[in-house]
C-alpha cells in the first residue's frame, strides 16, 4: 500500500510541467516503449498527445493501463490506475466443467488471483474449493473436478451416515523451507489410510483443506483468514514452518482451535502460556543443542562461534545454546547475525578467528552463507561448521540465482561439516499404528511423488513427521468420541465458540503415545515431540552417519567413522605461542665493551686528578668537583649494564631489582656528573656577570664548601625524589603484548611477541616530574654556559670546557629522553639509543674536562708541587696570567714608541722656537730678562734632559706643542 502511494506521488511530481509531460517510471519488471523515438531521442519532457506503451520482461503481462497519453495539463491518462507486470497462471484453472469459477479480483489470472470453485446441483467437488496464483506464476493446488453424485466412487463406499471433519492446513510449497513438496503427499497418504480404517473414526471422514503459505507469515495471515472465515468449519489446524506456526498458534486460541504442526522447530513454540493449544510432531530445535554440547566436549572445544538468520526460531535456539554451553564451561566468542545478506557476518567471523562455527539458517540462506564462506576461505582443515540436518541432501548443489558460486566451489566449501538432525524415520523395522514400516512408508511416498528426486524435493526428511501428525490427530479425535458422547456432544458439533470439545481434543493429544513411521510419538508438557538426534558428517560430497544421541538418557552412540581434512579435529582457536623479545646479545656485548672502556677511562681520569691535586693548575679547576664528575660519569656508564639485562638473564622475581639498579645508577650518576659541572658554571655566572660588583667579587676568596653544598643539595633532591617514588609507587615488571604474527609454513599457530618493561602504576607522572626537573637544570646550564663564555677567572680555570660539556650533555639528554619513550616497544633501538647517548655524553665530558689538563701537564712538565713551581723563573702561575703579561708587554711597547715619537717632535719644535727667537731678538744669550713671558718661562716647560714635565702642562701650551 505504501509503495503504491509513493509511486503515485512520484507520478504527480514528475507530471507537473505545463508544456508537456515528464517521463515517468515504468512498472517493476517492465519498461516503456516510446513510439516513434529511439532511446537516444527520448527527452525529459514529452509533448502533449504523445503516447507511451508499457512492456514487461519475460512472460509477464501488464495488469492495468497499458498505454498512457500526455494531456494538455501536463499529466498522463489514468494515473489513478496503477500498471503492474505480473506472472500469469495457467488459464485452464479458470474454467470448471459442471461447475462455476469465481475470480477475485476480476481480471486475468495472474499472481495474487484467487479462484473459488463450486459445482452445479447434482455434482460433488473433488479437490480444494479454492486455489491461489503464487508469485512464481503457479497455482498452489491441483485443479478440482465435479463428479456426478451417483458416479462418485467414494460415495458408493462411504457409509450414508459418515460426517466430514475438516482440517485446515498450510503447506509451504516454496520459500525459505519448501517442506510442503513432500509433506503434503505424506499427509494425504495418512488421510487415505485413516479414512479406510473402520476402527478409527468409523462415523467420520477427515478432509484436508490446504493452502501454500510459502513459509511467509504475511501470506499465511491472509490464508488463515480464508480458512477461518470460509466454510466449512475446521476442527484443527496443521501449519508448517516455524514463522507461520507462530502466527497460527498465537491466533488459534481465539477460535478455540487445536494446532498440530508437522514442521516447526522454533523453541519459542514451547511456551504454553503464549501457545496453549499447540502441539508438534517435529521436535524443538533446542533438541539439537544438547547434542552439540556433547560433541564440543567430546572434541575438547571450549570456544565456539555462531551465525544465525534473524528469525525467532533461530534466535530462541541460540539463546538456549548459549545457556547450555555456559553451564558446560564453553564460551561463545563470536555471535553474528544477518537478515538477508550474510557477507558482512561471514567476514566478521573470519576477522575474529572463528574456528568452530554453529550456523542457524534456512536452506536458501545456507547457500548464500557458504558462497561467502568460499570467498573468505573460511573452510578447510582449520574450521568445522555445525548445521541443521533437515536440509535436502544435495542442498549445496542446487542452482541458486541469488549466489555467484559454482557447484564445485560450494561442494569444496561445505566438505566436512557436521549436522545434527532429529531422527525423523524410525531406524527399526517396526509396524506402528498405520501398519507400515518406515521403509514401506518411504516406498509408497516415492510412488506418490512420481519418481521425483528426494534430494531435490523440499521436506522429504520431514515427510514422516507429517504422516505421523495426521495419525496423531486421527487417534486423538477417535479417543474423544466416547467422552464427548457421554456428555451428549459430538465432534461434528464443534464450532469456534465450543471450548468443551477443544478441551477433550487437547487432553487426547496430550496423552498420545504410539509407534509411528518416525519413531515413538509422545509429547512433553510443552507439546513438543521427544526424539533421538542423528549426527552426520559430509564426507566426499555425501552425508555419513557418525553417531546418535539420546537426550533423555544422555547416551552418545558413536560409530568412530568421523573423517577430517587434517590429522584430526581442528583446534577451537589458533594456538597462540607467547614468545618474549630479548635484547640482541651482540648489541649488548658491543655497547658493554664501550661502557667498560668508558669506566676505565673514568678511573684513569679520577686517578690523574687525585694524584695531581697539589698542582696549582689542577687546584684552580676545583679538583674535588672534577672527582665528582668522574665518579658520576662512571655511575652513568655502569647503568648501561642493567639497561641491557632482561628476562634472558634473570628470573621474573629478580627483574624489579634490575629496574632499581637502572633508576638509581642513572639518577645519581647524572646528579653527580652534571651537578658538579652545573655548580662550577653557576658560581662563575654569579661572580662575574654583575658589572657593579665585578671588581669586588673578583677579589673575593672562593669558598669550596659552597660548591660542594650545591652539589650535595642536588644529590639530596634526587635521592629524596627517588625514595618517595619507590615507596609510594615502586617499580615492577610489566609485559607489553604485540600483534600476533604468523610463523612460516602452513601451521595453525600464531606467535604473540611479549616485551618486559620496568614500570609503575603512575609511571608517566613520575617520569614527567623527573624529566621536568632535570630538563630545567639542563636548560639553565645551557643559559649559564652561554652567559659566561667570555669570562676569564683563575679560580675556576676550566669553566669554558665545562660549558662545552654542558652543551653536549644537554642536547643529547633532551633528544634521548623523548626518543627512548617513543622507541620503548623496540628493545634493540631503545637500548642502543639510550646507552649510546650515555656513552657519548660521558666520553665527551671526560675528554673535554680531563684531556686538556693531562696534555698541559705532560707537555709543560708541570708535575711539581706548588712550592717547587714558585721557584721556577719566568713561569706564570696559570695560563690567564701569561696571557695578561704578554698583553701588557705589547701595550707597553706601543706606548713607549708613541712617547718617543712625541718627544722627537717636541725637540724639533723647541729648536725651531730658539731659532726664531734669536732672529727676532738679537740679544746676548745671557740677556734673558727681556724675552716675552711666554718664552721666558720655557725652561719650566722644557727640561734640560729633553723630557716633558707633565706637572707643568697647560691646555693652551699643549695645543702649541702638538700643532
Amino acid at each position: 500500500m505504501c509503495m503504491s502511494l509513493f509511486h503515485d506521488y512520484l507520478l504527480i511530481i514528475y507530471t507537473s510541467f505545463p508544456s508537456g509531460c515528464a517521463i515517468i517510471r515504468p512498472p517493476r519488471d517492465g519498461g516503456i516503449r516510446y513510439r516513434g523515438l529511439t532511446q537516444e531521442q527520448v527527452v525529459q519532457v514529452l509533448p502533449v498527445d504523445y503516447e507511451i506503451e508499457y512492456i514487461c520482461r519475460g512472460n509477464r503481462m501488464i495488469v492495468g493501463p497499458k498505454v498512457r497519453k500526455c494531456l494538455p495539463d501536463g499529466t498522463w491518462t489514468d494515473l489513478n490506475q496503477r500498471s503492474k507486470c505480473l506472472l500469469p497462471c495457467a488459464r485452464v484453472w479458470t474454467s470448471l466443467e459442471n461447475g462455476r469459477v469465481t475470480v477475485h479480483p476480476p481480471g486475468p489470472a495472474v499472481e495474487g488471483t484467487i479462484l473459488h470453485y463450486s459445482c452445479l446441483e447434482g455434482f460433488i467437488l473433488v479437490g480444494r474449493n479454492s486455489t491461489h496464483c503464487t508469485k512464481l506464476g503457479k497455482w498452489d493446488s491441483p485443479k478440482p473436478v465435479c463428479h456426478c453424485e451417483s458416479e462418485h466412487p467414494t460415495n458408493q463406499l462411504k457409509h450414508p451416515s459418515k460426517k466430514k471433519l475438516y482440517i485446515g492446513a498450510l503447506f509451504p510449497m516454496s520459500g525459505g523451507w519448501p517442506g510442503g513438496q513432500a509433506c503434503l503427499p505424506a499427509a494425504q497418504m495418512a488421510l487415505d489410510l485413516v479414512n479406510k480404517r473402520t476402527d478409527i473414526l468409523p462415523d467420520y471422514e477427515l478432509e484436508l483443506i490446504y493452502y501454500d503459505s510459502m513459509c511467509d507469515p504475511g501470506e499465511a495471515t491472509k490464508l488463515l483468514y480464508d480458512l477461518l472465515y470460509t466454510e466449512p468449519i475446521k476442527i484443527l489446524l496443521m501449519p508448517g514452518c516455524s514463522s507461520v506456526s507462530t502466527l497460527v498458534a498465537e491466533a488459534a486460541r481465539m477460535w478455540n482451535l487445536i494446532v498440530l504442526s508437522y514442521g516447526s522447530s522454533s523453541p519459542a513454540l514451547s511456551n504454553r502460556q503464549r501457545f496453549p493449544t499447540f502441539f508438534r510432531t517435529h521436535p524443538s530445535a533446542t533438541l539439537h543443542n544438547p547434542t552439540r554440547v556433547q560433541l564440543f566436549q567430546k572434541w575438547k572445544w571450549t570456544k565456539i562461534a555462531t551465525i544465525q538468520q534473524t528469525t525467532e526460531v533461530f534466535t530462541s535456539t541460540l539463546d538456549d545454546l548459549e545457556q547450555r554451553v555456559k553451564e558446560a564451561g564453553i564460551e561463545i566468542s563470536v555471535r553474528q547475525s544477518f537478515l538477508t545478506d550474510p557477507a558482512v557476518a561471514v567476514k566478521n567471523l573470519k576477522r575474529q578467528d572463528a574456528r568452530i562455527i554453529v550456523g542457524l539458517f534456512y536452506e536458501t540462506e545456507a547457500r548464500k552463507v557458504f558462497c561467502e564462506v568460499y570467498k573468505e576461505k573460511l573452510y578447510g582443515k582449520k574450521y568445522v561448521w555445525f548445521l541443521i540436518g533437515w536440509y535436502a541432501d544435495n542442498w549445496f548443489k542446487i542452482k541458486d540465482p541469488s549466489i555467484n558460486c559454482t557447484v564445485e566451489q560450494m561442494t569444496e566449501a561445505v566438505e566436512g561439516h557436521v549436522t545434527t538432525e532429529i531422527v525423523m524415520l524410525n531406524p527399526e523395522t517396526v509396524r506402528g499404528a498405520s501398519n507400515l514400516t518406515s521403509q514401506e512408508f518411504l516406498a509408497q511416498l516415492m510412488s506418490k511423488l512420481g519418481g521425483k528426486n528426494p534430494e531435490e524435493t523440499g521436506g522429504f526428511q520431514e515427510a514422516p513427521l507429517a504422516y505421523d501428525a495426521v495419525w496423531a490427530l486421527a487417534l486423538a479425535l477417535n479417543k474423544t468420541v466416547g467422552p464427548l458422547k457421554a456428555k451428549g456432544r459430538r465432534l461434528e458439533d464443534f464450532n469456534y465458540n465450543n471450548k468443551d470439545i477443544t478441551a477433550e481434543i487437547y487432553r487426547a493429544l496430550n496423552t498420545s503415545s504410539f509407534e509411528g513411521v518416525s519413531g515413538h510419538v509422545v509429547f512433553d508438557a510443552q507439546g513438543s515431540r521427544m526424539a533421538w538426534t542423528l549426527i552426520e558428517q559430509l564426507q566426499g560430497g555425501s552425508y555419513k552417519k557418525i553417531g546418535y544421541f539420546d537426550m533423555t538418557k544422555g547416551n552418545l552412540s558413536w560409530y568412530g567413522n568421523d573423517r577430517w581434512i587434517g590429522s584430526g579435529p581442528p583446534a577451537d582457536q589458533t594456538v597462540v605461542i607467547q614468545k618474549f623479545r630479548y635484547l640482541s646479545q651482540k648489541l649488548f656485548v658491543s655497547v658493554s665493551v664501550f661502557a667498560g672502556l668508558g669506566i676505565l677511562m673514568g678511573i684513569v681520569c679520577l686517578t690523574f686528578n687525585i694524584y695531581n691535586s697539589n698542582v696549582r693548575y689542577i687546584q684552580n679547576s676545583q679538583p674535588y668537583l672534577n672527582n665528582m664528575t668522574a665518579v658520576g660519569c662512571m655511575m652513568a656508564l655502569a647503568a648501561v649494564f642493567p639497561l641491557g639485562i632482561d628476562g634472558l638473564h634473570v628470573r621474573n622475581s629478580q627483574f624489579p631489582v634490575v629496574c632499581q639498579f637502572r633508576l638509581w645508577l642513572l639518577g645519581l650518576g647524572f646528579s653527580l656528573a652534571y651537578g658538579s659541572m652545573f655548580t662550577k658554571i653557576w658560581w662563575v655566572h654569579t661572580v662575574f656577570t654583575k658589572k657593579d660588583e665585578k671588581k669586588d667579587k673578583r677579589k673575593q676568596h672562593l669558598e669550596p664548601w659552597k660548591l660542594y653544598a650545591t652539589v650535595g643539595a642536588l644529590l639530596v633532591i634526587d635521592i629524596l625524589s627517588l625514595m618517595i617514588w619507590q615507596i609510594v609507587d615502586p617499580l615492577h615488571i610489566t609485559v607489553e603484548k604485540f600483534t600476533k604474527e604468523a610463523p612460516k609454513g602452513d601451521v595453525d599457530q600464531l606467535i604473540e611477541p611479549l616485551l618486559q618493561h620496568c614500570s609503575s602504576e603512575k609511571m608517566n607522572t613520575w617520569l614527567g616530574v623527573v624529566y621536568g626537573y632535570k630538563g630545567l637544570l639542563l636548560l639553565l646550564g645551557i643559559f649559564l654556559a652561554y652567559e659566561t663564555k667570555s669570562v676569564s677567572t683563575e679560580k675556576i680555570n676550566d669553566h669554558r670546557a665545562v660549558g662545552m660539556a654542558i652543551y653536549n650533555v644537554s642536547v643529547l639528554c633532551m633528544i634521548t629522553a623523548p626518543v627512548t619513550m617513543i622507541l620503548s616497544s623496540k628493545q634493540d633501538a631503545s637500548f642502543a639509543f639510550a646507552s649510546l647517548a650515555i656513552i657519548f655524553s660521558v666520553y665527551i665530558t671526560l675528554v673535554v674536562l680531563f684531556v686538556p689538563k693531562m696534555r698541559r701537564l705532560i707537555t709543560r712538565g708541570e708535575w711539581q708541587s706548588d712550592q717547587q713551581e714558585t721557584m721556577k723563573t719566568g713561569s706564570s702561575t696559570n695560563n690567564n696570567d701569561e696571557e695578561k703579561s704578554r698583553q701588557l708587554e705589547r701595550e707597553n711597547k706601543e706606548l713607549q714608541k708613541i712617547i718617543q715619537e712625541k718627544e722627537e717632535r717636541v725637540s724639533e719644535l723647541r729648536n725651531q722656537l730658539s731659532e726664531r727667537q734669536a732672529l727676532r731678538y738679537p740679544l746676548p744669550a745671557s740677556d734673558n730678562h727681556s724675552l716675552p713671558p711666554t718664552f721666558s718661562n720655557s725652561s719650566t716647560l722644557y727640561q734640560p734632559d729633553g723630557k716633558i714635565n707633565r706637572n707643568n702642562c697647560h691646555p693652551g701650551r699643549l695645543q702649541l706643542l702638538y700643532k
